[in-house]
C-alpha cells in the first residue's frame, strides 16, 4: 500500500469539501479508494479524474433510472432479456434489438404490438419501457381503460388540453390492451385526441389483441379508427405476434408433467 503524503491528505480534504459543495456524494465516497488505486497502478491525472467522474455519473444515471421507473407505473418489471424468443420465432430479433436502443423515441416514432392474448405483448412493452427509462426518457404506462379514465376525468373538468400538454413531458406513453373492451363514441374521440396530440411530438407504444381491420369495432366508428391508425402507423414499427398463450402453454406443460409423474408412480 502506498503511503499518503501530507500534501495528498490536504488535497483529499479539499476534494471532500468541494464534493460536498457540488453535491456529488459518490465522489465523496469513492475518491480516496480510487486515489489509492491510481497511485498503485500509476494512473495519470486524467485517468484518475475520468474514473472518479465516471462513478459519479453512473450512480446518478442509475438513480435517475430508478426514479423514472417508479414514475412509469409499470404493473410489474419484465425485461427484454427475460423474454423467451423461442416462443415467437416469427418475431424479428434484429427489429427488437433496434427498438431496444430507443432511437425511435427522440424521433417521436411509435411501436405497435399486435397479437392474441398471452403471446407476450405486455412483456415486450414493459421491457422496451424499461430500456427507455434507463436511456433517460420519462415513460408512463397504463392500460387502455386506465388511459380512458384519465382522459375522461380531464375532459369532465375542462382540462383535457392541459392534460395533453402535461403528458408531453413523457417521451414515451405506453397504451396496453386496446381491444379487450369496446369504447363508445366519446371514448373514441378522447383516444383520437391523445393520439393526435402525440403525432410527431412524442412516441407511443401500443399493444392490441385486435388487427387494425377490426379497430372500428373497438371504437364504434370506422372513420375515427382509421384516423387514429393513420397517425399511429405513419412513423411506426408494427410487430405482429402469434402462437399460443404463454399461460395456456404453461398450464398444458404443467398438466403433462403432472400426468407423467402420476403414471410413473403407479
Amino acid at each position: 500500500m502506498t503511503t499518503t503524503t501530507t500534501s495528498e491528505k490536504d488535497a483529499g480534504s479539499q476534494i471532500a469539501y468541494l464534493a460536498r459543495v457540488l453535491k456529488t456524494p459518490t465522489i465523496t465516497r469513492v475518491f480516496e479508494d480510487l486515489a489509492e488505486t491510481a497511485r498503485d497502478q500509476a494512473w495519470s491525472h486524467e485517468e484518475y479524474l475520468a474514473a472518479v467522474l465516471a462513478r459519479q455519473v453512473a450512480e446518478r444515471e442509475e438513480s435517475g433510472a430508478r426514479i423514472r421507473i417508479g414514475g412509469a407505473h409499470f404493473p410489474q418489471l419484465k425485461t427484454l432479456e427475460d423474454f423467451t424468443m423461442d416462443h415467437q420465432p416469427s418475431l424479428r430479433r434484429d427489429i427488437l434489438a433496434h427498438l431496444a436502443t430507443c432511437t425511435f423515441i427522440p424521433k417521436a416514432e411509435n411501436v405497435v404490438l399486435l397479437g392474441p392474448p398471452g403471446v407476450g405483448k405486455t412483456h415486450l412493452a414493459i421491457g422496451l419501457g424499461l430500456k427507455a427509462a434507463h436511456a433517460g426518457y420519462p415513460v408512463l404506462f397504463d392500460t387502455a381503460t386506465g388511459w380512458l379514465a384519465r382522459l375522461q376525468q380531464a375532459h369532465a373538468t375542462d382540462g383535457l388540453d392541459k392534460e395533453l400538454k402535461k403528458l408531453r413531458r413523457y417521451k414515451l406513453l405506453i397504451i396496453d390492451e386496446i381491444g379487450y373492451i369496446p369504447f363508445d363514441a366519446t371514448a373514441a374521440n378522447l383516444f383520437f385526441q391523445l393520439i393526435a396530440a402525440r403525432y410527431e411530438q412524442g412516441s407511443l407504444l401500443v399493444t392490441s389483441n385486435m388487427p387494425f381491420g377490426r379497430w372500428g369495432e373497438i371504437f364504434g366508428d370506422d372513420i375515427v379508427a382509421a384516423a387514429m391508425i393513420d397517425r399511429l402507423v405513419h412513423h411506426a414499427e408494427v410487430l405482429t405476434l402469434s402462437g399460443d398463450s404463454y399461460r395456456t402453454r404453461a398450464r398444458r406443460e404443467l398438466l403433462k408433467t403432472t400426468t407423467t409423474n402420476t403414471m410413473s408412480t403407479k
